[in-house]
């Protein structure tokens, strides 16, 4: 048995619907169970019209945008019109809703983003029906993903994996599954955060010892770079879990920070293929790779934020980076680096995944302890390789390549992992210390 996952961009239309239809007809005879990802766009479609509701403005015009998309799909696809009807009626209600209170619930937020993954999963069972392959639609919940009740990026709880192994075993047709949504214990929807596709799809491989996880996107496999930057990067046939799960925390967009996790735990082979390229092998990614090779990839996340604390109370007290971390921590603040010297501690925080508002609340508390810093618009840039941690040469070339492009680094991190080097600069400065690392790093030996 494999595990099949489609991202937005797989659906994007009726022929690329056609196209995934075909691909998982083609592995039939490996019991395929899939997940897939809402159409792409749509997510934030709907993130945008309950937000907009809230706010009293008119929701007719985005509403009928959403729907139209779809409806112009399944007229494509030549399948039973009124397929969505009952879940298009759904979601106008839960959006009037919104509207009428001029409030949005992480609750209700949950509930309307999760329309897109129901639409998308439904006119893929139709159409697989259509082409004679017996499927059935699942919400993610339903087959067992218990989470707890962090609407708009929950957690599952350990029971899942006996739930799904039970509800998901021995099936006589093609299980379709939505990504990214599940239900907390008192049956509301819950959301795994953004990209949680991926994280459904491995949840689900763990929890019924797939052969292999596929994930099916638009690009051939894992890199040495970002291809839209580096047009000459190299693919790989191979990585190992814990060079991906670095790639994938610090930027690497081809996987969700948390899909690795629950198949490291199970050592269950994923597996990156191109539905657009389905004759590319695609990179696997495995728990040991024995080819001989210091660098792998150079990965970067854009919108970072640095925030400095700086404070002579620091010198030679207990507890203050314990201080720090608890206001971080009571607003839900994640934090990627932390540099400390004599007087200052510097972390970066992802503004994306990070709430405005939160962070404000933070700031104003941190400012209690000292002269803050907050500098916005930079990027994180991670440079990851095998030990790379002992090679003492790898920060000196690094440093070389920032001088000659006359780039400065704001922060540097290197030793807590033995895989990889990361370092923060402007992000205008991004794409050019990427194309002139991958120089350096990847092509100086060609």
């Amino acid at each position: 048995m494999i595990v099949m996952k489609f991202g937005g961009t797989s659906l994007a239309n009726a022929e690329r619907i056609k196209n995934i239809s075909d691909i998982i007809k083609s592995r039939i005879d490996k019991n395929p169970i899939v997940v897939v990802s809402a159409v792409s766009g749509i997510t934030d479609k709907l993130v945008k019209l309950a937000k907009d509701s809230s706010t009293g403005k008119s929701f007719d015009t985005n509403f009928n945008e959403i729907i139209n998309i779809h409806k112009d799909i399944i007229n494509s696809l030549s399948i039973t019109q009124n397929i969505l009807d009952e879940d298009f009626e759904k979601l106008n209600n839960s959006i009037k809703g919104v509207y009428l209170l001029r409030e949005i619930s992480p609750r209700s937020l949950d509930l309307i983003s999760s329309f897109g993954e129901v639409f998308s999963s439904k006119i893929i069972v139709e159409h697989l029906k259509s082409i004679q392959i017996v499927s059935k639609q699942y919400h993610g919940g339903d087959t067992g993903i218990v989470t707890d009740s962090n609407f708009t990026n929950a957690e599952i709880l350990e029971e899942t994996y006996e739930k799904i192994n039970k509800n998901l075993n021995n099936l006589n047709h093609v299980p379709i599954i939505t990504g990214f949504i599940a239900k907390d214990r008192e049956g509301e929807t819950t959301t795994l955060g953004r990209g949680g596709s991926d994280y459904t799809a491995s949840i689900i491989g763990a929890a019924l010892n797939a052969k292999e996880i596929e994930i099916w996107t638009d690009v051939d496999g894992i890199k040495t770079a970002d291809p839209k930057i580096v047009n000459n990067a190299k693919q790989w046939d191979k990585i190992t879990f814990n060079e991906a799960s670095e790639m994938a925390y610090f930027g690497a967009k081809v996987l969700h920070p948390k899909t690795i996790k629950p198949a490291i735990n199970k050592l269950i082979p994923v597996r990156i293929l191109n539905t657009r390229n389905i004759e590319n092998a695609g990179t696997l990614i495995v728990k040991e790779d024995k080819e001989e090779c210091i660098f792998r990839t150079i990965s970067s996340k854009n919108e970072i934020i640095i925030i400095r604390v700086c404070s002579t109370e620091m010198l030679l007290a207990y507890g203050f980076l314990e201080k720090i971390f608890h206001i971080l921590s009571k607003h839900k603040i994640s934090i990627d680096l932390v540099s400390t010297s004599e007087v200052t501690v510097s972390m970066t925080l992802d503004n994306i995944n990070n709430s405005s508002k939160n962070l404000e609340l933070a700031i104003s508390e941190l400012k209690e302890f000292g002269k803050i810093e907050v500098l916005k618009e930079r990027s994180l840039i991670c440079v990851v390789g095998k030990d790379i941690k002992d090679k003492p040469e790898v920060l000196g070339r690094i440093f070389e390549v920032c001088k000659n492009s006359k780039i400065n680094i704001e922060l540097i991190s290197q030793g807590v992992s033995p895989l990889s080097i990361s370092f923060v600069v402007k992000q205008e400065d991004s794409p050019i210390i990427i194309k002139e690392l991958h120089k350096e790093l990847f092509e100086k030996n060609d």
